[in-house]
């Protein structure tokens, strides 16, 4: 069939979000990657700009990870002895040795008792929610969570659904108490660090209220984090919000091996009577390849490199780079909104504005990301700063006087 109409009124659909100025559009093609040289951290080349140079401000690899000789080796070492794909699902012929190694790690890491690595972050995220979530749970989520929640609460079929203003905890606690006696259990769900501001989620509040009226709920209040954005970036030791925060009583925590830890996938650790029910029951991780075991490999290696003395290192120097840059920002007499995690937005709330800065920073060598609604709320229009521990104090003076010149362009 030849699908003209059908493909027309798609056309049609894109078209509306050109004109509207919303349209993600094109997306940059990276050729090389250019290593560290002198006193700049990065560059990148894309296709269609010739030798141009580009600093990455746009990367979530919070820690440089992908591009440290112990990951790349480590990656192509497990490619060599295993080759360059699972094969198939874990519970037919997927599973390898390197899997095993790394959810032991990583449940280490985190002091849980079991570790389920996926696909994905948002697979496990969705996985976790349509599979714990029964016609006896209420699930309540903060307005801001991420896109994957959203979506896993729309998938999932629970007793009821509410919403509670971002960061609000008075309001939290009132659809708690109001929850008790119509459900046996609840899902309070979060992100860990907002991925479009950069703000955490006071974990230690939130666990606080799930302790206080756990008992009125005959199967308790499971409180669940996505922590994508906060392993590797926050905390002393690389360990994420909760550690952030001096939070116990995270009952579940997702968080990804393709932010900070720079490769590819993602993971749930929580008891192991959890990890053991998502394993059977959990649709997103039975019926989807795992990440190969060259990548688990690699996830070992950045993991071994995060939990050393060197991790140290590379996490006070992005914390320090992170500072130098929301000051400078704040210098220009630019709004963004204070926090200690690496995104940092500058709030420009207006779509047409948020476009000409992206395309002033691209022509000046920097890729940012502009987040115009719906992405983020009417009014919210910004641009999205990733601070990494690559970014050398040259690479920051760099963009804040190229940020400089645009105030008057």
């Amino acid at each position: 069939m030849p699908l003209d109409r059908f493909a027309q009124d798609l056309k049609a659909g894109v078209d509306e979000l050109i004109a509207a100025g919303i349209a993600k559009g094109a997306e940059h093609v990276v050729t090389e990657v250019i290593k560290p040289t002198g006193e700049k951290g990065p560059r990148v080349l894309l296709e269609g700009h010739g030798d141009k140079q580009f600093v990455r401000m746009n990367s979530n690899s919070y820690l440089g990870m992908a591009l440290r000789e112990p990951v790349l080796k480590a990656e192509e070492a497990g490619a060599a002895k295993y080759g360059v794909g699972p094969g198939a699902v874990r519970f037919i012929s997927g599973t390898y040795v390197p899997h095993i190694e790394l959810e032991k790690k990583l449940a280490k890491f985190h002091g849980r008792e079991a570790c389920m690595i996926t696909s994905a972050a948002y697979t496990s995220v969705m996985g976790v929610i349509a599979t714990l979530a029964t016609k006896e749970t209420i699930i309540i989520s903060d307005e801001l969570n991420h896109n994957c929640i959203i979506n896993a609460m729309k998938l999932s079929r629970p007793k009821g659904k509410k919403i509670y203003k971002h960061l609000d905890m008075a309001m939290l606690e009132e659809q708690i108490k109001a929850c008790i006696g119509e459900c046996d259990n609840l899902i309070v769900v979060s992100d860990g660090v907002f991925s479009m501001r950069g703000v955490y989620a006071p974990l230690d509040k939130i666990c606080a209220l799930a302790k206080k009226y756990n008992d009125q709920f005959p199967k308790d209040i499971v409180v669940m984090v996505d922590d994508s954005h906060g392993v590797g970036a926050l905390g002393k030791n690389g360990g994420g919000t909760e550690e952030l925060c001096g939070a116990e009583g995270v009952d579940i925590l997702v968080a990804t091996l393709g932010k900070a830890l720079g490769v590819n996938g993602g993971y749930v650790v929580s008891k192991k009577e959890v990890i053991d029910f998502l394993r059977e029951k959990s649709s997103f991780y039975i019926y989807t390849n795992p990440i190969t075991p060259s990548e688990a490999t690699a996830a070992i290696a950045a993991l071994d490199l995060l939990d050393s003395d060197e991790g140290k290192k590379l996490l006070e120097h992005n914390a320090a780079m992170t500072q130098k840059f929301e000051k400078g920002l704040v210098d220009l007499g630019y709004e963004t909104l204070s926090s200690p995690h690496p995104v940092t937005p500058l709030m420009i709330r207006d779509t047409e504005r948020t476009t000409k800065c992206v395309n002033f920073l691209r022509e000046n060598g920097i890729l940012a990301t502009g987040l115009n609604f719906p992405v983020v709320p009417k009014g919210d229009q910004s641009i999205r700063f990733q601070v990494c521990a690559d970014h050398t104090p040259y690479d920051i003076e760099y963009v804040l006087g190229v940020l400089e010149k645009f105030k008057d362009a």
